[in-house]
C-alpha cells in the first residue's frame, strides 16, 4: 500500500472522529442566544438581579441583561433560586416561554421572571460563605503609617496612622477605626506640639429586611488643642439602604445617642458635659475605579438636652491599589464642636496621605 493511500485512508477515518470531539465540546458548554440572534457560549457565572453573567470561551467574562435573553441552556447544574428562597441544584433550559427547571425528581416549568438568581459552584460557595461567616471571615483592612519633616529654619515631625476595618456578610455590616495626628515644631530653639489627636470607634447594623436595617456604635476622640480629654459617644437607631450594587452602596440613618465630654482647659478647673442627642447622617462607599475606591460618611448631632448646641462629624478617604497589598491612601476627618471650651475653635481638621497596606481575608 502507497504512503499516500495510506494518508488517504487515516485521514478519511479520522476525520468523523474529529468532527464527533468538536460536537461533544460545542454541546458541553452552556449557551445562550440573545434576542437579536447574537449567540454566546461558555459557562454561566451568575444571575444577579437583571443581569447574567457568563465566562465566555472567546470573550472572557461577559455581562448580559436578562431580558435581552432568548434562550438559555445549561450543561453542568446551577444553584436556581426561585421565589419564596426556593433552591435547587438542577439544570435549566428554554421551552416556549417557560424555562424548564430539571432537578432529580423534580422537574418543572417557570417563568423567567420567576428565576430569582443563578450561581455556579464557586459562586454558590462564596454566597454561603457571605450568608453564615465564620468570626475571622469577609474582614477588609486598610492603614497606613504617615511620616513628614522637615529640616532648616524650621524643624518639623509629623506622624499620622489612619486604620480601617470593615467586614460585610449579607446579613450584617461591622466597621471600625483609628485615626491620630502627633506633630511637633522647632522654630528658633523653641520647641511646641502643634497638633495631638486620637479618634477611634466602632459600629454595627443588621438587616431587618432588604431595605432596612438597625446600626449601633460606639465613638471615642481625645484632642489636646481642644483641652478635651476624653469624648465617648453610644449610639443606635435605624437605617434605610436606599442603593446597592457590587459597585458599592448608599444609606442614610438616624437614631439617639448619649455623649460624654470631659474638658481640662488650663484657665479653669476640669469639667464634664453629659447630653442625650439626635443624630442623622449617611453611609456611601463606592469602587471609582477596580483599584480605587472611596468611602466617606457623615454624622450631624443635635443636643437634646440643650437647644441649640450641635456638633457635625464628616470623614472622606480613598485608596488605590498599588500592588495586591500596597496601596496610596487619602483621608480627610472633621470635627465641629458649636460651644467648644472658650479659647478655643470650633472647627478641627485632620487630613492624612501616603503609602498603606490592605489585607483582605
Amino acid at each position: 500500500m502507497s504512503l499516500c493511500r495510506s494518508l488517504s485512508i487515516f485521514q478519511s477515518a479520522s476525520f468523523p472522529i474529529f468532527l464527533s470531539l468538536f460536537l461533544v465540546t460545542a454541546a458541553s458548554a452552556d449557551q445562550i442566544v440573545l434576542k437579536d440572534g447574537d449567540r454566546v457560549t461558555g459557562s454561566i457565572v451568575k444571575k444577579d438581579g437583571q443581569t447574567v453573567t457568563i465566562q465566555s470561551k472567546n470573550f472572557g467574562l461577559v455581562t448580559l441583561k436578562w431580558d435581552d435573553i432568548a434562550t438559555i441552556t445549561t450543561d453542568k447544574p446551577l444553584t436556581v433560586v426561585l421565589p419564596n428562597d426556593r433552591t435547587v441544584k438542577a439544570n435549566i433550559q428554554t421551552q416556549g416561554d417557560r424555562i424548564q427547571v430539571t432537578a432529580p425528581g423534580l422537574p418543572q416549568p417557570v417563568p423567567p421572571s420567576e428565576i430569582v438568581a443563578l450561581r455556579n459552584d464557586t459562586e454558590q460557595a462564596a454566597y454561603e460563605r457571605f450568608l453564615h461567616p465564620g468570626i475571622l471571615d469577609l474582614w477588609t483592612i486598610t492603614g497606613s503609617l504617615n511620616i513628614a519633616g522637615t529640616k532648616g529654619n524650621a524643624e518639623t515631625s509629623t506622624l499620622t496612622t489612619p486604620i480601617n476595618f470593615l467586614r460585610a456578610s449579607n446579613s450584617s455590616r461591622t466597621t471600625a477605626y483609628f485615626n491620630s495626628i502627633r506633630s511637633t515644631a522647632n522654630v528658633a530653639g523653641v520647641s511646641a506640639q502643634t497638633a495631638k489627636a486620637v479618634r477611634g470607634g466602632w459600629g454595627f447594623s443588621r438587616n431587618v429586611t432588604k431595605k432596612v436595617f438597625v446600626n449601633t456604635f460606639n465613638d471615642y476622640e481625645y484632642d489636646a488643642f481642644q483641652s478635651l480629654d476624653l469624648r465617648v459617644v453610644l449610639g443606635g437607631g435605624l437605617g434605610y439602604q436606599v442603593w446597592k450594587a457590587d459597585a458599592g452602596r448608599f444609606a442614610l440613618v438616624g437614631g439617639a445617642a448619649w455623649n460624654r465630654e470631659k474638658f481640662s482647659p488650663a484657665s479653669r478647673a476640669a469639667f464634664v458635659r453629659n447630653s442625650a442627642e439626635a443624630y442623622w447622617g449617611d453611609d456611601f462607599n463606592y469602587s471609582l475605579t477596580s483599584r480605587t475606591k472611596l468611602v466617606q460618611g457623615f454624622r450631624m448631632f443635635n443636643n437634646l438636652s440643650n437647644s441649640g448646641e450641635y456638633r457635625l462629624n464628616f470623614d472622606i478617604g480613598a485608596n488605590t491599589a498599588l500592588t495586591k497589598w500596597l496601596t496610596w491612601n487619602i483621608s480627610l476627618s472633621d470635627r465641629y464642636l458649636s460651644n467648644p471650651v472658650p479659647g478655643r475653635k470650633s472647627n478641627d481638621f485632620l487630613y492624612t496621605t501616603g503609602l498603606g497596606f490592605t489585607f483582605t481575608r
